[in-house]
């Protein structure tokens, strides 16, 4: 049995430009004790999954089942085995941290929680702050007490929706550390991020999801695989001609360009000393899931998702 199952799900909303189409027919099991990455871009439909999972909304059609769980049919049953961080920062600005998480406790029946409560203070570097009152949190602070309320109840299944959005070096290691720990204990992980080097390096497998519908769905290393060659690397203060920018990758300073072989490489150099730029910091490394993500996603332009 898998740990979540959707199956042919839809959703549509209705809106003054007519109907939109958030879902559309997504089918994907992820089983028990993966830590699965679920991508795409803002408007993929990544969120109205989360929310159809959670049961703060409804699909048009198909079914989302938790361990057997109907999350409609049988939400309670299903919410007990959910753990979900939102994007959000929500929080009762009324308690302090340990307060919070007894009342998280008291929410799901769980009675006398206070070494578990104990353990994810410590785990998530709060213990110092446990006796401090929410809204004296910073918004770092205050994400790791959303980890601490979502894992409180013991979930065998554990979703994080964009859980290091905005956070420092810090948070992000002492969060990856922890669930990466719960994930070789058993618990299963659906994880939704733009940071795809944290896809890369924790997922074993991944779905990528654009206009509301799966377009990839794979292990992690398949998915590497199957875009071959290197990357060129280089930063400049010059200008592209249009011919090369059109192949490039540009982030300020940085350029990167997809470069199949040793001869790829050398006609990217050549037209680059042939147009003048100057170029700094030249490196060659393999194709990552970033590289993967833009072909997927270029290779599926069709449609529009919420």
């Amino acid at each position: 049995m898998p740990a979540i199952s959707f199956q042919s799900v839809s959703k549509t909303y209705t809106t003054a430009q007519g109907p939109f189409h958030a879902l559309n027919n997504v089918s994907l099991d992820i089983q028990e004790g993966e830590f699965f990455g679920l991508l795409g871009p803002n408007g993929a439909g990544k969120t109205t999954m989360i929310s159809i999972l959670a049961g703060l909304a409804r699909a048009s059609s198909g079914r989302v089942l938790v361990q057997g769980s109907d999350v409609q049919a049988d939400y309670a049953a299903a919410r007990r085995k959910l753990g979900i961080v939102p994007q959000e920062l929500v929080f009762d600005p009324f308690f302090n941290v340990r307060e919070a998480l007894r009342f998280q406790s008291g929410y799901f029946g769980v009675k006398h929680n206070d070494d578990w409560i104990d353990e994810l203070l410590h785990s998530l570097g709060l213990t110092e702050k446990a006796n401090a009152n929410m809204r004296q949190l910073s918004g770092g602070m205050k994400r790791r007490v959303l980890v601490a309320q979502a894992l409180v109840h013991k979930p065998p299944i554990i979703v994080l929706d964009e859980p290091t959005a905005g956070v420092d070096v810090e948070l992000r290691q002492t969060l990856w550390h922890f669930i990466a720990r719960l994930n070789k204990e058993g618990n299963t992980v659906l994880l939704t991020t733009h940071y795809l080097d944290e896809a890369e390096a924790l997922c074993g497998r991944i779905a990528m999801l654009k206009s509301g519908q799966v377009v990839a769905l794979d292990d992690t290393s398949a998915l590497l695989k199957a875009v071959s060659g290197n990357v060129l690397v280089f930063k400049t203060d010059d200008t592209l001609p249009p011919a090369l920018a059109a192949q490039a990758r540009i982030t300020g300073r940085v350029v990167q360009m997809v470069a199949q072989d040793a001869q790829d490489i050398e006609r990217h150099l050549a037209s680059l000393r042939e147009a003048n730029v100057q170029v700094q910091d030249v490196e060659i490394r393999r194709a990552d899931l970033e590289d993967v993500f833009l072909s997927v996603m270029a290779a599926n332009t069709t449609g529009g998702a919420a």
